[in-house]
């Protein structure tokens, strides 16, 4: 018997013994073969170069690269293994080679077409960003709260993506009044705007709280679960889009799909209270509920807010492994993308073991994390970039672009103008990336519906 196991055993580490040098050779010989990335080129320092490839995904190579120029579109021949998870490459650059896009004038530029969720309104994106001016663009990129005064008037002036409501905004306010407010809004702008609110049942709630517009706050989605299930939170997406959408409100950032299960931690109260699993199916509820109401949702707080503090306050730091993140975090934010999610919200939290030397909002490598392995095509927007963890951030608006987000949510929007504008003067951005994520956020516009019949 014992022979038996000795044997066994043997032949055992024998077949792993030459598997584990079949890995290691394959390996070796993967680090040694040249590959080549076609690329757009997003930033240059005299010894790194940033690049996004056709999949959006953003890589750093440590390089000489004298001749080339922002927004450049290069080959690069490179030996080794590219890391999208690390914010520098280990990979060797053996050189450059500038490349022209083959294409008709109407054709979509290769590294804007993803064939994602928009794709079917990338033509008519195109041609209308085509026909913006660099200003108008830059606006595209901003969701502003809700300014105090020339709420109208900066809206013409700026042309921003949209406003942002809050609860003080709706003070008093009953239905025809915010109607009112909305309709007038549309009419200022020369582009349809998105008209968003946190409106996730239970803690945050903007405009159900008002007695004038419903009889009772919309429940928390830990409370609807616990009475009703799934079937339960799925008719109450609905009764809530179609509250929001009866008031001219298009943009819900909700639902909360991060995991908590402690009541000792900041996001608890405002998650499904549940684990992993069921917070997935919860995602894939909403979003699928949430489909033809006319009220887009939005997945947060990407890649998971953990049982971290509030980054309203500071800085906070997420130091779990990326393994546990991928496990516990992640696959609710994979289900809601399956269902078709149109945004996808990123947190403050610096996740150490990913980036960490930035917050998510500002990071490439989180970024890649949500395009390249999840595959998500859709809008990607930061955090309040006025909260405490960010505000004090040198060129966060400029680094926010950089990262891979589309949306940029912020009361200041002076100085996000002035800084994108002075990044563009100072070759840290390219136009073209500007013009990229306009034609992103233009094409979301069309899937909504918004943009039929507006001509420029």
């Amino acid at each position: 018997m014992k022979k038996k196991l000795v044997s066994s055993l043997i032949v055992f580490l024998t077949i792993f013994l030459i598997l584990l040098g079949s890995v290691n050779l394959f390996t070796k010989n993967e680090e040694k073969k040249t590959h080549k990335l076609v690329a757009t080129v997003l930033k240059k320092t005299d010894k790194k170069l940033t690049v996004q490839d056709e999949n959006n995904v953003i890589y750093t190579f440590l390089s000489n690269h004298e001749d080339i120029l922002l927004g450049d579109k290069i080959i690069i021949e490179y030996t080794g293994v590219l890391n999208k998870n690390k914010e520098l490459q280990s990979s060797k650059v053996i050189k450059y080679l500038m490349t022209k896009d083959v294409m008709n004038e109407d054709d979509i530029p290769t590294e804007w077409d993803d064939k994602g969720i928009f794709k079917d309104y990338y033509k008519l994106a195109k041609d209308f960003v085509n026909s913006m001016s660099l200003e108008e663009k830059i606006a595209q990129l901003l969701l502003v709260k809700y300014p105090t005064k020339n709420q109208k008037e900066l809206l013409q002036k700026n042309t921003f993506a949209g406003y942002i409501f809050f609860e003080k905004d709706f003070t008093n306010k009953n239905k025809d009044e915010v109607l009112a407010m909305m309709s007038d809004l549309q009419e200022s702008s020369k582009i349809p705007i998105l008209t968003a609110v946190d409106e996730e049942g239970g803690k945050v709630v903007r405009l159900s709280n008002n007695k004038k517009l419903r009889n009772q706050p919309f429940a928390a989605p830990a409370e609807l679960y616990k009475e009703g299930g799934l079937d339960l939170i799925k008719e109450d997406t609905i009764t809530k889009s179609k509250f929001l959408n009866d008031l001219g409100i298009n943009l819900n950032l909700a639902p909360v799909v991060d995991v908590s299960n402690s009541e000792d931690y900041y996001i608890f109260d405002r998650t499904l209270q549940e684990d992993t699993e069921k917070t997935s199916q919860y995602a894939e509820a909403v979003i699928s509920a949430s489909k033809n109401t006319g009220v887009s949702y939005t997945l947060k707080h990407f890649p998971g807010y953990g049982n971290n503090d509030d980054t309203h306050d500071g800085i906070v730091t997420d130091s779990r492994t990326l393994e546990e993140i991928k496990r516990k975090d992640i696959p609710p934010f994979e289900a809601g993308i399956k269902a078709k999610a149109e945004a996808i919200l990123v947190n403050h939290n610096i996740i150490s073991n990913i980036d960490k030397s930035n917050p998510a909002t500002l990071s490439a490598s989180v970024h890649n994390l949500l395009r390249n392995d999840l595959k998500f095509t859709g809008i990607v927007i930061t955090d309040d970039m006025d909260m405490e963890a960010v505000k004090n951030i040198d060129k966060k608006f400029v680094k926010a672009l950089l990262a891979g987000n589309d949306l940029i949510i912020t009361g200041n929007y002076e100085e996000a103008i002035t800084e994108i504008k002075q990044g563009l003067e100072n070759k840290e951005i390219t136009e073209n990336l500007i013009t990229k994520l306009a034609f992103r956020v233009i094409a979301w516009k069309y899937y909504k519906g918004l943009m039929f019949g507006i001509h420029k």
